[in-house]
């Protein structure tokens, strides 16, 4: 009953869809960004400039213009989804994966700054005495040049979590705001703001801000015990 009157039910959903959509997009960014970030540290190779820049372009541009190129490139009209649809006759918008991808892209970039970085700041010496060893550029990567560069990661996959867990524009663009399907805790807060619901906008605002609080001080501890 207490529960119930803190948070009402659709508050509730909100809430677990963003920390279901937040941790799938990390894991997402995880999966790309790592690898890129090792890709643009390490190699010199023709359009190394523009992968970087597009990489970056979600930092710059305001959050619905990124979501505006998800829907040229992700509806059902788009280059991408245009097909898929075709095929399958499903289409990405306006579903709670949409949001995933949304705040994907979003924190792909707070993700592969950091991780670049510390990749970068590696001894190249340490990596050598690995080749010399017989260990293949994949086995170094996996066994000196990542651990070795992890504080720089677990920062970028924190920060990565924090932006997807806040993501509003290009959600708003791509996923819609559904009620009980799309409607994340920012999405939520920007409903209960304008239907005037002052009690379930200040509730959600402080479970946001407790949970970001929360994960930048398990991002602390983690960071000094690496």
């Amino acid at each position: 009953m207490l529960q119930s009157a803190l948070m009402p039910e659709a508050a509730t959903s909100a809430l677990w869809l963003s920390v279901r959509v937040s941790v799938l997009a990390t894991l997402a960014d995880a999966l790309v960004g790592i690898p890129l970030a090792y890709v643009l540290a390490k190699r010199r190779f023709w359009g190394r400039q523009v992968l970087d820049v597009a990489v970056m372009l979600p930092l710059v541009l305001p959050p619905t213009v990124t979501g505006y190129y998800l829907i040229v490139l992700l509806g059902r009209r788009g280059w991408l989804g245009g097909p898929l649809y075709a095929l399958t006759g499903w289409s990405l918008p306006f579903t709670w994966y949409a949001a995933v991808v949304a705040s994907a892209v979003m924190a792909l970039p707070l993700l592969v700054r950091p991780a670049r970085a510390a990749i970068e700041s590696v001894n190249p010496d340490l990596e050598r005495a690995a080749f010399v060893l017989g260990r293949s550029e994949w086995r170094t990567a996996l066994e000196v040049t990542l651990p070795l560069a992890r504080r720089g990661i677990v920062a970028g996959l924190v920060l990565a979590f924090a932006r997807a867990l806040g993501e509003f524009g290009a959600t708003l663009m791509l996923a819609g705001n559904i009620p009980g399907r799309t409607t994340t805790v920012p999405l939520a807060i920007y409903t209960a703001v304008s239907t005037g619901e002052a009690d379930e906008a200040r509730v959600l605002v402080l479970v946001l801000t407790t949970l970001s609080c929360a994960v930048v001080l398990l991002a602390s501890r983690l960071g000094s015990r690496l």
